[in-house]
C-alpha cells in the first residue's frame, strides 16, 4: 500500500459496514472497504475518477458505486449514523467540479460583455442598422 493513499481502518469500516446495502443482485460486489477507500481518496484529493489508483479496484466501479449509492441515499444514511455515533467531529466531503471558461466566437471576450437585461432591451430605443 502506498502512503499517499487513503485506506479505511478496521474500526472505521466496522462503523460504516452496517449501513451499506445488502440487497444486491447478480455478481458479488467488489470489496466494499477497498472501493469506499478509493471513493474517499478521489473526493479528498479532488482528482478525477480515472486518476484513481488501481489498488482501489476498477475505476468505473468507484464511480458507479458512488453515483448509485448517492441516488439510493446510502451516503446520507452513513453520514447521519456517524454523526449520531459521537466521537471526534467527522470531516465533511464535498464533491468538487472543475469549470472552464469558454471564449466567445466574436472577439474572444470570454463572456465579459455587459448586456442590458431583456426588460431594458425591450423598452430601449432601437439603434440604427445602417
Amino acid at each position: 500500500m502506498n502512503r499517499d493513499q487513503f485506506w479505511l481502518t478496521d474500526v472505521q469500516f466496522s462503523k460504516i459496514e452496517p449501513h451499506l446495502p445488502t440487497d444486491t443482485r447478480g455478481k458479488a460486489r467488489v470489496d466494499d472497504r477497498r472501493v469506499i477507500s478509493g471513493i474517499v481518496q478521489v473526493l479528498k484529493s479532488g482528482g478525477r475518477w480515472v486518476d484513481a489508483s488501481f489498488d482501489y479496484g476498477p475505476r468505473k466501479t468507484l464511480y458507479n458505486r458512488f453515483v448509485r449509492w448517492a441516488e439510493k441515499g446510502v451516503w446520507t444514511d452513513v453520514f447521519h449514523a456517524l454523526a449520531r455515533a459521537g466521537g471526534p467531529p467527522a470531516q465533511v466531503l464535498i464533491d468538487s467540479s472543475a469549470v472552464k471558461a469558454h471564449r466567445s466566437a466574436a472577439g474572444g471576450k470570454g463572456g465579459n460583455e455587459i448586456r442590458p437585461s431583456v426588460a431594458r432591451a425591450a423598452v430601449a430605443r432601437r439603434k440604427s442598422t445602417r
